[in-house]
């Protein structure tokens, strides 16, 4: 329920919750302190004109005192009392004789000093508290009206009663208004942001000059918003790259089927389009395979069915898939490496990918073609090598890129997701794919797994040995 009060208010009830707090503390701590040093005044008060009694009773004896002096006040306020042995008045500044002992206190009087409490006394205004003293044979009773102790304390507490409100209701408009001065750079970036579209997907968020919370989740959001508006354009360079890959066997395709319709052609006329429609459905299968595989891989989705396989067994079967191509260019297909080497892999992946490079090593190479397998410490190379003359220098940064080609103004096959599809399935294996050449006899693509197993063991005979050492 409190989480749907806006910030704002919560910001500013919090801050009067917590005066509120110290308001009640502090006020109960002054009254508190106040009362009990009244009280300590009274007792002390009280105390002093019991002793100034008793000297007089000493000095006078009991009949000649004359307790004038020992008021310390008005009439209204105080008195005081001589009582004999016997409980009867000897001296009294009230206008009434009336003996104010009860026959219990007057025996604790008679043994020390006795506390009365509060009392009412006649002609005395409000409560009082009073003393009594034992003074030789006689009780000396001395009090004071504590009117002026309650008017005091109640002065208090109405000036916390009607200051408090008051105090609570500023204390909640300074922080609502605090609360809004904070959060106008959260009010300012909301605004901003409901400008942003993807006409103007360049805008960023204000960010704020003090170096705070609110200036970190402002850089936060904007490298976010980078980070969605390369996204974008990546999406847009590839649906423009994808529509233009499709829409040339499309246009053959119609193209072959309108020419078929117009003329009716013979049967070998027949037989030749089908054959050319076929070759057009045949690459826009492949497109939108590889298109899928990248969108999949993408999306972290790319599914893997790992088993442990011999490399070179794999090797071997995508050597057997262009046999007829290498009878047909001349250019012999060789697998080298040993026959050990065995790791977890997705089988049809890795040939596809292998396919991939041989494809694109038989299109744009030259000589021998060799797959090989080599493992140096603890990873695992498969390399595809051939003695072309290897990537133009200024394509190598992009050549894993989609519908990227080295010389696309030569009129070469394909969609330029060969390469791309490559980098994807050894990404989701966790490896790395790269160019290694001389720059002119020989160019090699490199796929690199790592052994884990033998990452672990490596750093536990190197502890071991460290181990020793020390």
């Amino acid at each position: 329920m409190l989480n749907r009060v806006p910030v704002r208010i919560r910001l500013a009830a919090g801050f009067a919750a917590g005066l509120a707090v110290v308001l009640i503390a502090a006020g109960a701590f002054l009254y508190f302190e106040v009362a009990g040093n009244l009280e300590e005044t009274m007792s002390a008060n009280l105390a002093s004109r019991a002793d100034e009694a008793r000297s007089l009773l000493e000095a006078s004896g009991e009949r000649g005192i004359d307790l004038g002096g020992v008021r310390s006040g008005d009439e209204e306020t105080t008195f005081a009392q001589v009582i004999g042995p016997d409980g009867g008045v000897i001296e009294s500044t009230l206008p009434e004789q009336a003996q104010l002992l009860s026959p219990k206190q007057l025996a604790a009087a008679s043994i020390g000093p006795t506390s009365l409490g509060t009392l009412r006394v006649e002609g005395i205004e409000g409560k009082s508290r009073a003393v009594a003293w034992p003074a030789g044979g006689a009780i000396v009773v001395v009090g004071a009206s504590t009117v002026d102790q309650e008017e005091t304390l109640l002065g208090i507490r109405r000036a916390f009663l009607l200051g408090g409100p008051i105090a609570l209701l500023l204390a909640t408009l300074i922080g609502y208004l605090l609360g809004s001065r904070a959060l106008q750079p959260v009010e300012s970036m909301r605004l901003r942001a409901r400008e942003i579209t993807l006409d103007d997907a360049d805008d960023r968020l204000p960010v704020p000059a003090a170096r705070d919370e609110l200036q970190s989740l402002a850089v936060t959001l904007n490298q976010m918003l980078d980070r969605v508006d390369v996204a974008l354009q990546r999406e847009r360079v590839f649906l423009s790259d994808a529509s233009h890959e499709l829409r040339t066997p499309l246009a053959i395709l119609k193209s072959e089927i309108e020419l078929v319709r117009r003329t009716g052609g013979t049967q070998a006329d027949l037989m030749t389009a089908l054959g050319s429609a076929a070759e057009e459905v045949d690459h826009l299968v492949l497109l939108a395979e590889n298109l899928l595989v990248i969108a999949r891989a993408e999306q972290g989705e790319l599914p893997l069915k790992r088993e442990q396989v011999s490399v070179v067994s794999v090797l071997r079967k995508v050597q057997s898939r262009f046999e007829q191509l290498s009878v047909d260019t001349g250019r012999p297909i060789l697998v080298e490496g040993s026959a050990s080497e065995m790791y977890s892999l997705d089988r049809l992946r890795v040939e596809q990918a292998l396919g991939n490079l041989v494809d694109n090593a038989m299109r744009h190479g030259s000589g021998p073609v060799t797959l090989g397998v080599l493992r140096e410490g603890h990873e695992l190379h498969i390399y595809v090598r051939d003695t072309g003359s290897g990537f133009p220098e200024a394509f190598k940064s992009q050549a894993f890129g989609r519908f990227t080609q080295a010389n696309p103004g030569r009129g070469e096959s394909g969609a330029g997701l060969g390469l791309a599809i490559v980098q994807v399935i050894v990404r989701a294996h966790g490896g790395q794919v790269e160019i290694v050449d001389d720059g002119h006899e020989w160019t090699e693509l490199r796929l690199s797994f790592e052994y884990p197993g033998v990452a672990i063991a490596e750093s536990e005979v190197q502890r071991a040995r460290q181990d020793s050492n020390q």
